[in-house]
């Protein structure tokens, strides 16, 4: 049985695996890794036979891919927006950091051609969800790079979402087939919340991740006076990708849309 949670470190390169085909959590079905960049520093990414999605978490990044360049910036996750270059087989990114940069790449095994894009801050923006809900304590924003509606030709989901400190997110317990992966990051090095797969939980920490099997319920929470980040990230079945529609919610727990807290 695959491993469902995480406690990764950054190699002396600066790498940092999560997921991949053949490790502990091949169940996610994609590659997943980080990457501390020095400045200076130079790395490309190309895969055949896989899409690449490059997401910067924080620095100051030059992307470039085809016959296009970029230089993004990112404060942190928690005060600003994605940036996220979406590239199909074959197609070469080079990312190059011009100061202290952490960047997260996500592959899996693709052979449709689909047109490159970079994705901005204004394509994702930062929604609330379920406020004043559950007395409003699963209140939480989410962004969505992209899915299946913007990027139909992918096999991969690709969002961010910031709980309010002591909030919960993923609430109501829910679930879908398709497998997901979360990492977490908190603003303060203290910071720590617990993520529940099924009947296993477990204290999520900087850079620790979740590897959720299709089917398992997942919610999770940040203890009061920190904010948790979550990168989730999505692999759709083969005819059956995950859509919007398709989160389940446990039915032990649906009364509590109708309760009044």
């Amino acid at each position: 049985m695959s491993k469902v949670f995480g406690y990764p470190e950054f190699d002396s390169k600066g790498e940092m695996i999560l997921t991949t085909y053949e490790n502990e959590y091949k169940a996610m079905m994609m590659d997943i890794r980080v990457y501390r960049m020095k400045a200076g520093e130079v790395r490309k990414f190309r895969r055949d036979g896989e899409e690449t999605a490059v997401l910067l978490l924080s620095g100051n990044l030059t992307l470039a891919w085809e016959d296009k360049k970029e230089t993004v910036t990112r404060k942190d996750v928690f005060t600003e927006g994605p940036w996220c270059v979406h590239v199909s087989s074959g197609v070469e990114v080079e990312a190059a950091a011009n100061d202290e940069t952490e960047i997260l790449v996500q592959c899996t095994r693709n052979d449709k051609a689909f047109e490159s894009r970079l994705y901005a801050p204004e394509d994702a923006p930062w929604g609330y969800s379920s406020v004043g809900k559950f007395g409003n304590v699963a209140k939480r924003r989410v962004n969505t790079i992209f899915d299946h509606d913007i990027s139909p030709e992918s096999n991969m989901v690709l969002g961010e979402v910031l709980n309010d400190r002591g909030n919960w997110s993923g609430y109501l317990p829910h679930r879908h087939p398709q497998p997901e992966t979360y990492l977490f990051k908190f603003d303060r090095p203290e910071g720590f919340g617990a993520s529940f797969v099924g009947d296993q939980v477990f204290k999520s920490v900087n850079n620790s991740f979740s590897a959720i099997p299709g089917g398992e319920l997942h919610p999770q929470a940040v203890a009061p006076g920190f904010q948790m980040y979550t990168c989730w990230m999505i692999r759709h079945i083969d005819g059956n990708p995950w859509l919007q529609t398709d989160r389940c919610e446990d039915e032990r727990y649906t009364w509590m849309h109708d309760a009044n807290f």
